[in-house]
């Protein structure tokens, strides 16, 4: 109980007590908004066809305030015209240089040695990092560059989840099936036989490693098409998982080198999905194991990036995608959604043009690094420090805890 005061009425006694007269206003501090210019280059990264803005984007983006650049040319192998952007509000510049002076850079690729040349002092890039492909020197030179570098595969959403990563699994792994069923019919590289499955004819059958994104998409699209689908994966929770997300009660087995070999000998399409988180993809089929395959059957290896999941497996590109090793067609391209590189831009610009508007909405770079700590994830540089400790130590690198810099920042 409150002591009651003998000299004021009880009521304002207790609102006293409790807080409940008039206080001082608290007004919200208001977030400094700004705008800034955001620029595309073309990608000139061997057979990357994406680019990281649709027109759509560029417009909303232009609409908001900011002031987009994109390169000529720069959208024309994912069939976005220069006049689509011009149209959508974009500048048009004809040079590298000119497109490099923008405060912040949309990439899909890395930057490569002669980009990095343009790269200027605070400038904000945003792109793959692909780092099994990088070197000391490479990171070197960003760093004496002074700018702030996100990598937009490890950057997290509020699920903790990596988007970027998970909108181009999902399309991989549609791709992948796609791709089989186009050589599984080919008279030259298949056996002129349909994915699928159909009234009075044995289906086809689909063996997946893997229990991840890329695998659950690439059973949707096996088993719409009417295959029958077995799912391989170390993991019993990511195999019990890919069963719920499906909605289907599919053939699953733990990497059992008996069982994977009897799945392969009648199998019509392989398709690798394992991911590593670090270093290199496991070989879990080996050169014997391919031998045993049937003749004219599909390999389509995801799992290329890192190194591939099948001994037989080396890589391919988009002009020559694939070749044959014991009877067995192997498609083993690593950027496999370039292939369809207008979905895929879409996929991308989707998530970069969001996050344009977050930093402006904010208040600059500095402003959303502080308050998102899953864009904050993404950096491994900030203004020319290296904050990724993984980088770091791979490559002997100097680091600094990217908390810790934007507590002093």
């Amino acid at each position: 109980m409150y002591p009651v005061e003998k000299d004021k009425p009880n009521m304002l006694k207790f609102s006293q007590a409790e807080g409940f007269l008039p206080q001082a206003e608290m007004l919200e501090i208001k977030k400094q908004r700004v705008n800034f210019s955001i620029g595309v280059p073309k990608e000139i990264a061997f057979q990357e066809n994406r680019i990281a803005l649709v027109p759509e984007a560029v417009g909303m983006l232009i609409n908001n305030g900011h002031n987009v650049l994109i390169e000529s040319n720069a959208g024309k192998a994912a069939h976005f015209p220069d006049h689509e952007y011009s149209e959508a509000g974009a500048t048009i510049v004809y040079s590298p240089e000119e497109v490099y002076k923008a405060n912040v850079i949309l990439k899909v690729a890395p930057p490569i040695l002669s980009e990095i040349e343009y790269l200027q002092p605070r400038q904000v890039v945003f792109s793959a990092l692909n780092l099994p492909g990088q070197t000391e020197e490479y990171f070197k030179r960003l760093i004496a560059r002074k700018i702030t570098a996100i990598s937009y595969e490890h950057i997290k959403d509020k699920t903790n989840s990596f988007p970027v990563i998970r909108s181009m699994s999902e399309i991989a792994g549609n791709t992948a099936i796609l791709v089989a069923s186009e050589y599984l019919a080919s008279p030259e590289y298949g056996r002129g036989k349909m994915l699928g499955g159909f009234s009075g004819i044995a289906p086809t059958e689909v063996v997946i490693l893997g229990a991840g994104t890329v695998a659950e998409y690439a059973t949707r699209s096996a088993m719409g098409l009417g295959a029958l689908v077995k799912v391989f994966d170390d993991s019993i929770y990511k195999l019990r998982s890919i069963q719920n997300r499906v909605n289907a009660q599919l053939f699953t087995s733990v990497l059992q080198q008996k069982v994977l070999l009897k799945a392969l000998r009648t199998a019509d399409v392989a398709i690798g999905a394992l991911h590593s988180i670090e270093g290199r993809t496991p070989c879990v089929v080996s050169e014997d194991m391919v031998k045993e395959m049937q003749y004219g059957s599909v390999i389509v290896d995801v799992s290329i990036p890192q190194g591939g999941c099948f001994e037989t497996s080396r890589v391919t590109n988009h002009t020559h995608p694939v070749y044959k090793k014991h009877g067995v067609t192997h498609y083993c391209v690593p950027n496999i959604a370039s292939r369809v590189p207008h979905t895929a831009s879409f996929a991308l610009s989707n998530f970069f043009a969001p996050i344009m508007n977050q930093i402006g909405d904010s208040g600059g770079i500095s402003a959303v690094l502080k308050m998102d700590p899953g864009i904050r994830h993404g950096v491994y540089l900030y203004q020319g420090i290296m904050t990724n400790r993984y980088i770091a130590e791979s490559f002997s690198l100097p680091w600094k805890d990217i908390d810790l810099l934007m507590a002093a920042f």
